[in-house]
């Protein structure tokens, strides 16, 4: 058996009923996949390549438990790799139906902790739905876990890069202590040459002669206030919920960036924040400005990803301008808030955090994290894929959205993802919480638009 990492046992013990810690992904295709050789695919680039696509959490019991990966002995593709007929009429809606029911399905937790599911009937086409724990590894991991499933061409036969197994097993003392020694150089390494946020990335900074920071970011998370009550925070249920955008062009969001001098991820934050403005008032208000957890990727993205993979981010919080009106207005002070986090170590304070918690019992892990959701309102994160059309199992993608899950007493994430110049956006909602979170993506296309007639010079538009 291998000891579990402190900060994949946090996110392990941290699930509940009410939030299953799972990351859900749904790919879209125009042409059916082909079952036989996308089994092949998973078997020789995600079950052969990473082991812990063929290892179970161990049997442990108690608060002070330790935590383990074991091999199970019963592995059997045919079980991860289930097989069914999307419904009549087979469209967006019912495919949205399907992915929001395994959301709110919990992982079997005697089995390897990941799941995926071909839909026949998707359109002309087919449709693919992956469910892996959090526990396996961070969102932007899995994304690349998933992206080296893919081929740039039909025919191509590619095979991701990974770490060399290591040796022997070793003491679980010595593995702590390598373990302990990894996260504080992991962190040194992360400030020196600048972790990358999934939502661009933005970057973090060289704070090696700004130290005294790190300091100040723990105070700003020690005195941080509990969000305001609104229709977006309440008692949780078991149901979910999940709706994605038409893609948007990406080249049409850059062109408002050039045209204010802010980011593409600034334009785009914009519009999420102006669709939470939107759909607050909709609701019968309050409107106050909130805060957005945003995970913070601490690991190189040049390095090729380790064959134990795991969590290695942090978290960010970021509050966005609810109360302004005007969408200039609001881009400028946007931005101005995204600038200083970039100068911030809060993600890897947080991470320090996340590795303490994984040590603790499960009570104390989920009181401490009941605590932290009540400083934020939603999960935000955004992951830039492929620039140009890839290939799974022969098979072109069309698109992809993907949610990770939220923690504690938070009940809305929004994720954004781009593909082939293309832009989708996607929330993940509590049921009891947003009974209609098609209005919060459509607002979201709202303010898109009126950024753009409203900053983008007439020879642009």
């Amino acid at each position: 058996m291998e000891r579990m990492s402190s900060v994949d046992a946090a996110w392990l013990r941290m699930e509940t009923p009410t939030n299953l810690m799972m990351i859900t992904a749904v790919l879209w295709f125009d042409a059916p996949l082909d079952p036989a050789r996308l089994r092949q695919v998973v078997r020789e680039r995600l079950v052969e390549r990473f082991p812990r696509f063929r290892q179970r959490v161990a049997d442990a019991r108690g608060e002070w438990a330790s935590l383990h990966w074991q091999e199970d002995p019963a592995f059997d593709l045919e079980a991860h790799v289930g097989h069914r007929v999307l419904g009549p009429p087979g469209d967006h809606a019912a495919l949205e139906a399907l992915v929001s029911q395994w959301m709110s399905t919990p992982l079997e937790r005697s089995r390897p902790l990941w799941q995926l599911h071909v839909l026949e009937g998707f359109g002309q086409g087919s449709a693919l739905l992956v469910r892996i724990h959090h526990a396996l590894a961070d969102g932007i991991s899995l994304a690349r876990v998933l992206l080296s499933l893919m081929d740039e061409g039909a025919e191509d036969h590619f095979l991701p890069e990974a770490e060399p197994a290591p040796g022997g097993p070793a003491p679980g003392w010595m593995k702590l202590l390598r373990g302990a020694r990894a996260v504080v150089m992991g962190s040194r390494a992360a400030l020196k040459r600048g972790a990358e946020l999934i939502s661009e990335p933005i970057q973090v900074g060289d704070l090696v002669r700004a130290g005294a920071r790190g300091v100040s970011a723990v105070g700003r998370l020690t005195v941080m206030t509990s969000e305001p009550p609104t229709v977006l925070r309440g008692e949780l249920g078991t149901q979910k919920r999940a709706a994605w955008s038409a893609p948007i062009s990406l080249d049409e969001v850059k062109a408002v960036s050039q045209a204010t001098g802010s980011t593409v991820n600034d334009v785009l934050l914009t519009a999420l924040t102006g669709a939470l403005r939107r759909y607050l008032v909709s609701r019968g208000g309050p409107v106050e400005d909130l805060r957005a957890l945003v995970p913070v990727n601490l690991r190189p993205m040049d390095e090729p990803l380790p064959r134990e993979l795991g969590n290695r981010f942090g978290l960010v919080f970021l509050e966005l301008p609810v109360r302004r009106e005007e969408p200039l207005r609001r881009l400028q002070e946007l931005k101005r808030r995204m600038d200083v986090l970039k100068r911030s170590p809060e993600a890897v304070v947080t991470f320090g955090a996340l590795n303490v918690l994984g040590m603790a019992p499960s009570a104390v892990e989920r009181r401490a994290m009941d605590v932290v959701t009540r400083r934020a309102t939603l999960v935000m994160t955004n992951v830039p894929g492929p620039r140009h059309p890839v290939f799974l199992a022969g098979t072109q993608l069309a698109g992809l959205m993907f949610w990770v899950p939220q923690a504690g007493q938070l009940g809305l994430g929004v994720s954004i993802f781009s593909y082939a110049g293309q832009v989708t956006v996607g929330v993940s909602v509590d049921a009891a919480l947003v009974p209609d979170p098609h209005r919060m993506v459509e607002a979201f296309h709202e303010e898109l638009r009126a950024l753009a007639r409203e900053e983008m010079p007439p020879a642009v538009r």
